[in-house]
């Protein structure tokens, strides 16, 4: 007789699935053990590379062949140290403020910022671009800063919604204002290259604060991105 009880795991595999394909996020913060930082970095990329190289022999891939056998070790790398080093706040930009001593009380825009990060779904690509911009309330940023701050960001597995939360509250943070307005517009490889397939469609977010939440301003900011 077959049994009809459900697996313990069922419901969690199907919410996980049901997540997966709508590209939902499952918090502000990025999802982290509390031991993510006992391993050193070199620690990590020792057991990453193992694992992957399984992860190759069990696809049928002759890692003997020259243009394999080091691809295990060269993913350790990169996962650690290049496309997820944003996990490890360590390696969070020094974003050092200066006084407004020219007195420029009207909004700064910092846009076509390049965004490359990575879906925490399926670990596959998204790429685009991201706008910031910020009015003043005394204290301003080096404009390589915020590019940094959303490449911080973007090294991560993420959800695009989380990654543009994440980039406004850190400059929020940072300049110690709530005058902050964070734009994104990136295509998503899961949705282009599997799934749908559809190639042609891209992914907008915004996340507005303080003054930005007024039409007028929001649509200066818009205007601006836009020419």
């Amino acid at each position: 007789m077959t049994s009809t009880t459900p697996h313990p795991h069922d419901g969690q595999y199907e919410r996980s699935e049901r997540i997966g394909d709508d590209h939902v996020g499952t918090s502000v913060n990025t999802p982290m053990r509390e031991d993510a930082f006992v391993l050193s970095d070199q620690e990590k990329m020792d057991r990453i590379e193992p694992l992957f190289r399984e992860i190759m022999n069990v696809m049928g891939l002759d890692l003997r062949d020259d243009s394999l056998s080091g691809t295990p070790k060269r993913v350790a790398k990169m996962y650690v140290q290049e496309i997820f080093k944003g996990l490890n706040p360590a390696n969070h930009p020094n974003c050092k403020t200066f006084e407004n001593s020219y007195g420029y009380g009207e909004m700064l825009v910092e846009k076509d910022i390049n965004l490359n990060s990575t879906c925490e779904h399926h670990f596959l690509p998204i790429c685009g671009k991201a706008h910031v911009a910020y009015i003043s309330s005394g204290r301003v940023i080096g404009l390589s800063k915020i590019n940094r701050l959303v490449d911080h960001y973007a090294k991560r597995p993420q959800v695009q919604e989380r990654l543009t939360r994440q980039v406004a509250e850190a400059l929020k943070d940072i300049l110690g204002t709530e005058d902050v307005a964070v734009v994104m517009d990136a295509k998503h490889l899961c949705v282009s290259s599997r799934g749908i397939e559809d190639e042609g469609s891209a992914t907008i977010t915004a996340d507005y604060h303080g003054a930005f939440k007024k039409e007028s301003v929001r649509r200066e900011f818009l205007d601006y991105i836009r020419h």
